[in-house]
């Protein structure tokens, strides 16, 4: 491990490996984020995709949608509408029921993506490209790709497909995250 400079101060560099299961887009960013991040800090960086989270590294990332339904620590503001409204948490004062109805996902999703564009954050699939773009290594879970009946040419170009002993065969033993 090595350490660089980073406005003036020592950075150590170094390891970072992330396991991502989940299959919807608020747990994509998180991954992304650290992963770009770290990556941008000269840190070498793993990221082995298995489950639901396969969906992360699809060529399209439309299948990646928000759901509050089970999700009580979601928060959801509106995009739009008057100010005192889009400061209401929807996910806190809605009861769980209404998040059952037909298209309340899509509603979500879309509300989801356009917070975060309003924030100045970019779309899921760029953020993914910068992590290609800075040297992000990423694997796909062989057995769950085979399991869920996806084919190598359902993803991204790039990411490799091994198992989960040759991802911790090749990653670091005490810096693993499990988003």
């Amino acid at each position: 491990m090595s350490d660089v400079e980073m406005n003036g101060d020592k950075v150590s560099s170094g390891k970072l490996s992330v396991i991502h299961t989940k299959g919807t887009l608020d747990w994509a960013y998180p991954t992304f984020i650290l992963a770009s991040t770290a990556a941008a800090m000269d840190k070498e960086v793993e990221l082995f995709f298995t489950f639901y989270g396969l969906k992360a590294v699809l060529k399209s990332t439309d299948p990646l949608k928000v759901s509050p339904l089970g999700n009580p620590g979601m928060v959801i503001h509106s995009p739009v509408g008057p100010n005192w409204f889009k400061k209401i948490d929807l996910n806190s004062v809605l009861p769980g029921l209404v998040w059952t109805l037909p298209g309340m996902s899509l509603l979500a999703t879309w509300g989801f993506k356009q917070t975060l564009l309003q924030q100045g954050q970019v779309p899921v699939g760029e953020l993914r490209d910068l992590c290609v773009e800075l040297g992000v290594k990423m694997t796909v879970c062989q057995m769950t790709m085979d399991m869920m009946g996806y084919k190598e040419e359902d993803f991204i170009d790039g990411v490799e497909f091994a198992g989960a002993a040759t991802y911790f065969a090749n990653t670091p033993s005490n810096q693993s995250l499990y988003v």
